[in-house]
C-alpha cells in the first residue's frame, strides 16, 4: 500500500475565468486555508496552490476528503452555495495519480501555455507556506525535493525551457501582434504581479517595444524594476494622464474587484483603438469596460500560445520530459513503500534491543565495568548483524510489491504486535 496522497483541483481545464477568480486565493488566504485544512481537518503533507490558472490542494488522508476541503474553501471565499461549484473540481484519490499530477503540473506540462516557467516558483512558494505552518509532513518533503531535483534534470537535459513560452511571453507576444500596426506603440503596464513585473522584463529585453512605462502604488517597486529593465515610471496619482496616452494598458493588479471600471474608462475620451489586456485573477478590468467605444479588453483565457519556434521545441521535448518524470516517480515509489514498513523496522529493532537488554541485565552484575562495556559492544554488533538480513529482504519485498506477506512473518516471529506503535 502506497502513502495516501491525495488532490483536489480546479483548473483552467474546467473551470472558466469567472469561477476560477471566485475560487482564488492570495497569500495570506493561502496561509489562512493551510491552517484551517491542518488545524480543523487534520489534514497533512498539505500543499495549497493557488494561480491564474488553478486552485488545488494537496494532502494526505486515509478517506477522500475533497467535499470538507471544497465545504471550506467555500467558507473562506463566503460563498454559501460553493456545493453548486463541485462539477468543476477534479478529485485524485488515488496516490499514482496525484502525486504525477503535481509533478506535471510543477513542470509546467499541466499549464495553459506549455512549460510556463512560472509554476515552479509558484510551487516553491507553495511549500515554503506549508513548512511554515508546519504542515509538511516526510512524504510532502520527499515529494517536493524529488521535484525540484527533476526541474532541474528538465532544465538541464531537455529544451523544454528554451525560449519564453510562459504566461507572461504569450502577452508580450499579444501586444506584438495588437500593435503590429502602431508606430512606436506607448504600453502603460499598471500593478506588478508576478506575471506583470516578468511582462516587463520581456517588454524591456523587446527590440519593439521603446515607450514603456510602469505604474505601481509602491513607487518604490516600480523603480527598482524600472531601474533592471530600463523602463520608465509614473506615480500612481498620475495614472489617467498615463492611461490616455498608453495605446496599450496591461493590469496586474491584485483586488478583489475590478479597478478598472467603464466610468473610468470612458472618462479617457478615447479617439482611437486602446487595448487592455487583463493578467489579474480575479479580474482588474470589468467586464462592460469593452462597451466603451474604441476599447478592446483581453483577460487571462485570451491570452494563448503563438506558434513560436521556443514552444515547438517544447512541445517536441515533452516525451523527453515525461520519460524524466517517469524515473523520478519510480524512485519516489521505491521510497514510498520502504517508508511504509519502516515501522515493522523500527518494531524489530526494538524488540532486539529489548532482549538484548534484558541478558544484559541478567549477567553484567557478574561483571566488571571493563567487562560490562566489552559485552555491551558484543552484543549490540551481533543484533546489528541479526537485523541486517531480515531489513534487506523487507526492503527487496517492497520493491517487489511482496512486503505484507513478510512483514506478517516477522510480526508473529518476534510478537511485534505488543510493540508500540512508532510515531
Amino acid at each position: 500500500m502506497l502513502h495516501p496522497f491525495k488532490a483536489v483541483s480546479l483548473s483552467f481545464k474546467k473551470a472558466p475565468l469567472e469561477i476560477r477568480e471566485l475560487i482564488a486565493l492570495d497569500e495570506a488566504a493561502c496561509r489562512r486555508f493551510l491552517h484551517t485544512l491542518h488545524h480543523e481537518l487534520a489534514l497533512t503533507d498539505l500543499l495549497v496552490l493557488s494561480t491564474c490558472n488553478r486552485t488545488e490542494v494537496y494532502y494526505s488522508a486515509e478517506r477522500d476528503q475533497s467535499p470538507a476541503i471544497i465545504e471550506a474553501l467555500g467558507q473562506l471565499k463566503h460563498l454559501p452555495e460553493v456545493a453548486e461549484y463541485f462539477p468543476y473540481f477534479d478529485i485524485l484519490d488515488q496516490h499514482t495519480e496525484a502525486v504525477r499530477h503535481l509533478f506535471e503540473v510543477a513542470m509546467g506540462l499541466d499549464a495553459q501555455v506549455v512549460g510556463d516557467m512560472q509554476i515552479s516558483n509558484q510551487v516553491k512558494q507553495a511549500y515554503q507556506w506549508s513548512a511554515d505552518a508546519d504542515a509538511a509532513g516526510p512524504f510532502l518533503h520527499r515529494l517536493l525535493h524529488t521535484i525540484f531535483f527533476t526541474n532541474k534534470r528538465v532544465q538541464q537535459e531537455t529544451s523544454f525551457r528554451d525560449g519564453a513560452a510562459s504566461t507572461s511571453y504569450a502577452a508580450l507576444e499579444l501586444v506584438e501582434e495588437l500593435t503590429a500596426d502602431v508606430a512606436n506603440p506607448r504600453v502603460l503596464v499598471v500593478g506588478l504581479g508576478e506575471i506583470g513585473a516578468d511582462v516587463c522584463r520581456h517588454l524591456g529585453d523587446s527590440k519593439l517595444f521603446q515607450d514603456v512605462t510602469i505604474c505601481n502604488r509602491t513607487r518604490s517597486k516600480a523603480d527598482a524594476l524600472a531601474e533592471e529593465c530600463g523602463l520608465k515610471v509614473i506615480d500612481f496619482e498620475d495614472l489617467v494622464p498615463g492611461l490616455r496616452d498608453a495605446d496599450v494598458i496591461i493590469s496586474s493588479i491584485s483586488r478583489d474587484e475590478p479597478f478598472f471600471t467603464r466610468d473610468m474608462v470612458e472618462r479617457l475620451d478615447v479617439m482611437s483603438y486602446k487595448f487592455f489586456i487583463d493578467l489579474s485573477v480575479p479580474r482588474s478590468i470589468a467586464t462592460d469596460v469593452e462597451q466603451v467605444p474604441g476599447v478592446l479588453v483581453y483577460n487571462i483565457d485570451a491570452i494563448h500560445s503563438k506558434a513560436s519556434a521556443a514552444l515547438e521545441r517544447r512541445l517536441a521535448a515533452v516525451p523527453q520530459v515525461r520519460a524524466i518524470i517517469g524515473e523520478s516517480l519510480a524512485g519516489l515509489q521505491d521510497w514510498t513503500k520502504e517508508m511504509m514498513v519502516s515501522p515493522t523496522i523500527q518494531k524489530l529493532k526494538n524488540a532486539l534491543e529489548q532482549i538484548r537488554l534484558e541478558e544484559m541485565d541478567r549477567f553484567q552484575k557478574k561483571m566488571s565495568p571493563e567487562e560490562a562495556k566489552r559485552m555491551d559492544d558484543i552484543t549490540r554488533s551481533l543484533m546489528q548483524k541479526v537485523l541486517k538480513q531480515p531489513v534487506l529482504q523487507l526492503k527487496a519485498a517492497c520493491k517487489r510489491g511482496e512486503a505484507d506477506q513478510l512483514i506478517d512473518v516477522l510480526t508473529d516471529l518476534f510478537d511485534l504486535e505488543r510493540q508500540p506503535d512508532v510515531a
